[in-house]
């Protein structure tokens, strides 16, 4: 029987012939965290008295960074400590890095056929780039720090085909939409999701990445993007180390086999509550406090671009507040480059240096009772963003700027149209 690439990767990182169901014990590529996770993950690290394998760590600040209270900022020390006792190379301070999983894939940690572990849910990203890569405990991540190694069970894997030219608009964020809304926010719990076909290889490797991002958002364990062309040239020049790429066999074995129609979509807005609560942006109308593009799910140059496209020449609603928050210290520096910072502040916007800022909740863009968001973000639950009473929409970068011109939530041809 063929495998799937999940099967493979763990079987390559375990010495083991697995298949999904069987537990093994894998050698793992890299172990992130981050300033919430890696706090914890020192402590249960210091806990089994051993050297830590320092190639294989990499320390990334970026949930409370720069540091919005002492809280945060004891936290943030602890990585420094750790860092500065054991000699960690792969740490990036405020400043230097950015978002974890916007590094991680920009820094030339992820690439076809490696096994990562993250104490971070949306570790799931770098299966844009064919990597196998799964969010961990930070209990776990603290143990791998020491040996290197995790057990694991080898999911079960899903496959997505998408094919057909999508309209203009019609985004990697709008794809994933549709698959969350079509298997629910339950719908690929502990399995991992293999996307292919004719859409795919016309999204470039950003857009890939918000697909394999809110793949977490179905409860998968990870995800895995078909490797092509684009995905060599992203490694071109910053992969760190070799890579072997690996592929699925033509007889591997999927518990489900779904198939997208690009051609029939536009763009998809979650409405409050949950990301599986999705319709089409032409069925939903409201108004609007606050716009936000950012995060790990929609924070890169790309989505920085096409946000100005549409700001360019225009205002902010007067009602409205517009925060963008640039994935890395990269995408911010290059943003600044293009003018593209300059035009979302000319129209009225927040431009910052990079954080996860209100994604979670965490600060600069907390929503207070009663507001609406429009984001580009990946999660909506309810007090996701601010308090239990606002209430937070999701959708693709170009939508989000649109809404943000017109005060309420609408097509970017609508504005486009003025």
């Amino acid at each position: 029987m063929g495998k799937t690439v999940a099967e493979k990767v763990f079987s390559a990182h375990s010495g083991t012939d697995a298949y999904a169901g069987d537990f093994v014990e894998a050698e793992v590529d890299y172990v992130m965290a981050n300033d919430i996770t890696g706090a914890p993950a020192i402590e249960a690290f210091n806990q089994l008295g051993m050297e830590p394998i320092r190639e294989k760590i990499v320390l990334i600040p970026d949930h409370f960074v720069p540091a919005k209270d002492i809280a945060s900022a004891i936290q943030a020390r602890k990585l420094r400590d750790f860092v500065w006792k054991y000699g960690i190379e792969n740490y990036f301070e405020v400043g230097r890095g950015g978002v974890c999983h916007q590094v991680m894939m920009e820094q030339g940690f992820a690439a076809p056929g490696r096994l990562i572990a993250g104490a971070d849910s949306h570790t799931c990203t770098y299966g844009a780039l064919g990597a196998i890569s799964v969010g961990i405990g930070s209990t776990e991540a603290g143990v791998i720090f020491a040996t290197g190694r995790m057990w694991f069970r080898v999911p079960q894997s899903m496959r997505f085909q998408v094919d057909g030219e999508p309209d203009p608009y019609v985004e990697g964020k709008d794809i994933i939409l549709r698959v969350i809304s079509e298997i629910g926010v339950e719908g690929a719990r502990y399995r991992s999701m293999e996307f292919y076909g004719s859409t795919i290889s016309l999204l470039d490797v950003a857009e890939r990445m918000t697909i394999a991002n809110m793949t977490t958002e179905a409860g998968a364990k990870c995800a895995y993007v078909h490797v092509d062309k684009k995905t060599h040239e992203y490694l071109r020049g910053r992969v760190r180390g070799t890579y072997r790429e690996v592929s699925a066999d033509s007889d591997a074995e999927y518990v489900s086999d779904i198939h997208i129609d690009a051609t029939e979509l536009e763009p998809q807005v979650a409405l409050p509550g949950s990301p599986d609560n999705v319709r089409p942006v032409s069925e939903v109308d409201d108004h609007i406090d606050q716009a936000y593009i950012g995060s790990c799910t929609n924070g890169r140059l790309e989505d920085i671009r096409k946000a100005a496209e549409i700001l360019r020449g225009r205002k902010v609603h007067p009602s409205v507040r517009l925060i963008v928050v640039p994935s890395s210290q990269r995408v911010y520096e290059d943003a600044i480059r293009e003018g593209l910072a300059e035009i979302i502040v000319e129209a009225g916007g927040f431009f910052s240096g990079p954080t996860c800022g209100a994604c979670l909740g965490g600060y600069m863009g907390v929503l207070g009772p009663g507001e609406v968001c429009i984001s580009s973000t990946n999660r909506n639950f309810l007090g996701r963003m601010g308090d239990r009473d606002s209430k937070v929409y999701l959708a693709n970068p170009s939508v989000v700027a649109a809404s943000a011109v017109a005060g309420r939530i609408v097509k970017p041809e609508e504005v486009l149209a003025r």
